[in-house]
């Protein structure tokens, strides 16, 4: 039987790979590596780096694909993401199918944690609901941004006896979350958080949590969002790209 490993890496920082990851890295034979284009290839070399640093006990080889896009613009979201994920599926069928021997173990490099909005589980579920494939898989837990934005601005996540909510920035700006003491906002591209500036809110912002590039600002909303836009601004036109999350919650009694 084939062994698939989805391996959470962390947020970033090297050093948030945990031992059980270690572990897993060190008994595959195949890792898989999404391409997501140019402006990406600082999260491929990543990933390489890592496998060079921790994968020392036997022999591998990297097998690189191009990750699907997703259809941006006027569409719906949820029917694009559906259509994406599709398309990754035959990505990783084929995969699994041509690049992994009998008896051997593959694995795929969750950033963050592959539990925490990321598809591959998703994926992987319905590969084998088809049939086409089979092979067995596990899940390597890792720290996500949500854990490395707490630790860098020292903060609790969640307030005593009070509840938490992670959502993604396009609920925040439709009004959909719930009434959570602390939030916590993902995928958030635009800049959904200057939107509640009229509230009494801080925010802890983080983006490139854990590498070289980390940047972090934190204060009352209202006089740090037009910070946190120009600086997201700048660093995404620097870099290509950004991963960002935050924290929003009313300040203490």
């Amino acid at each position: 039987m084939k062994t698939v490993l989805v391996i959470g890496i962390g947020a970033g920082h090297p050093d948030y790979i945990t031992i059980q990851a270690i572990k897993a890295l060190n008994r595959c034979d195949v890792v898989f590596l999404m391409d997501k284009g140019p402006s990406k290839d600082s999260l491929i070399d990543l990933r390489r780096q890592l496998c060079e640093r921790y994968l020392t006990e036997r022999p591998y080889r990297f097998v690189e694909a191009q990750t699907p896009e997703r259809e941006r613009g006027e569409v719906d979201y949820q029917a694009s993401v559906k259509a994406l994920n599709r398309e990754k599926q035959q990505v990783f069928e084929r995969l699994i199918d041509q690049e992994l021997e009998e008896g051997q173990t593959g694995a795929f490099l969750a950033w963050g944690d592959p539990a925490l909005y990321d598809s591959t589980l998703r994926i992987l579920q319905r590969i084998l609901a088809a049939g086409t494939v089979q092979f067995d898989y596990q899940v390597i837990p890792g720290i996500t941004s949500v854990q490395a934005l707490a630790a860098q601005h020292k903060v609790p996540l969640n307030r005593i006896g009070r509840s938490l909510e992670i959502t993604t920035g396009r609920r925040l700006a439709a009004g959909q979350g719930g009434d959570a003491d602390t939030r916590v906002v993902m995928l958030d591209a635009e800049d959904s958080y200057r939107q509640l500036r009229n509230q009494d809110l801080d925010i802890y912002w983080g983006a490139y949590l854990g590498t070289a590039d980390e940047i972090l600002i934190a204060g009352r909303l209202d006089e740090v969002a037009d910070e946190i836009r120009r600086v997201r601004l700048e660093a995404r036109q620097a870099h290509g790209w950004i991963m960002d999350t935050y924290l929003l919650r009313k300040p203490e009694d």
